[in-house]
């Protein structure tokens, strides 16, 4: 069974603990109570079970089943169907995980799905059983401290993001040559990390309309809004990474670019250089070979000035040329 954690509450008290969910079905019918059933990757038989006794619309089990949604509110009848998308960061890797929990709530009992290993709600349900008063107010107060540790567990993933987009600016400048493929790696999580926070805006906003109609308690009113307060400052704050990485992006071209055009520059200037110098002793070479060539009409071998001649001009010329590159800073 995929069964982690199972339990019947009465007056915000665990009551029972059910070893299976036909031991629930049967406490359930004997007591007033509410059933949290906690699930780690149901197969079909387990959601079909749990459809029939409760209930649960065929497209939300179809959902449960599959996974793989996004982060969402939807009502059928009377039973409120959640996803979320908890994330985590891991310091070893740099890396940001996303999990996917489903929540069925109804009138009288809370189904959690869990298809990551994170986040584990251990914590939330200690956390509500050491508060009875607020256990009691049924399965919206579960709901809403679920919510609550979803969010606070963004806090971590930010500080971690912003850790690597610091890290990044001090990259850019010092010319490592992997940044732009780690800015695109950071985008891509902010990215993720973005759909997974951007909807419950609408999602908090569905469960305040149904404040007066499901005549929520106030005290779950307030902690409600508490919640939508942490989730506009994590959404600032994300947003602001995707400008920041946009911008570092920008910035390693340009950096880039200067690098390449220094480069091209410092090589262009060495084969300025090389070029000077072939032109300079390629002007003797060709003196040299001129008068190497011994025709018989030549005047300029029979002379007694021939030979240091032809040394002062193959110089003279050499000269020029030189003075020349060295005046269009080519040497």
């Amino acid at each position: 069974m995929s069964i982690i954690d199972n339990a019947v509450y009465v007056d915000g008290l665990r009551f029972a603990n059910p070893n299976s969910l036909d031991q629930t079905y049967e406490v359930m019918d004997s007591c007033d109570g509410m059933a949290w059933i906690g699930i780690f990757r149901p197969d079909a038989a387990e959601m079909q079970s749990l459809a029939a006794e409760f209930s649960l619309h065929e497209l939300a089990v179809e959902d449960a089943i599959k996974a793989h949604q996004r982060p969402k509110l939807e009502r059928y009848d009377d039973v409120l169907f959640t996803v979320l998308r908890p994330a985590r960061y891991f310091d070893e890797t740099e890396a940001v995980e996303f999990g996917e929990l489903h929540i069925f709530t109804g009138k009288d009992f809370v189904i959690t799905i869990r298809h990551a290993e994170t986040p584990g709600l251990a914590s939330t349900r200690s956390r509500l059983e050491s508060d009875p008063d607020l256990l009691a107010q049924g399965p919206e107060a579960v709901l809403y401290a679920i919510l609550d540790q979803v969010v606070d567990d963004y806090k971590p993933v930010v500080q971690g993001l912003e850790n690597d987009i610091d890290e990044i600016e001090d990259q850019l400048f010092s010319g490592d040559p992997h940044v732009s493929r780690r800015i695109y790696q950071l985008s891509r999580e902010v990215t993720q990390f973005q759909r997974a926070i951007h909807p419950l805006r609408g999602m908090l906003e569905k469960l305040k309309n149904g404040f007066e109609k499901y005549h929520v308690n106030v005290e779950l009113q307030r902690f409600l809004r508490d919640i939508e307060d942490h989730i506009e400052i994590v959404t600032a704050q994300a947003d602001s990474f995707r400008d920041l990485l946009q911008n570092a992006l920008i910035v390693d071209g340009t950096l880039t670019t200067n690098r390449q055009n220094e480069a091209s520059a410092a090589e262009n200037q060495q084969m300025k250089k090389i070029s000077s110098w072939a032109a300079i002793l390629f002007a003797p070479s060709f003196v040299g070979s001129v008068y190497g060539m011994n025709f018989e009409n030549m005047p300029e071998l029979h002379w007694s000035l021939g030979y240091p001649f032809a040394l002062a001009l193959m110089f003279l010329v050499g000269l020029v040329m030189y003075l020349i590159f060295k005046k269009k800073t080519w040497l």
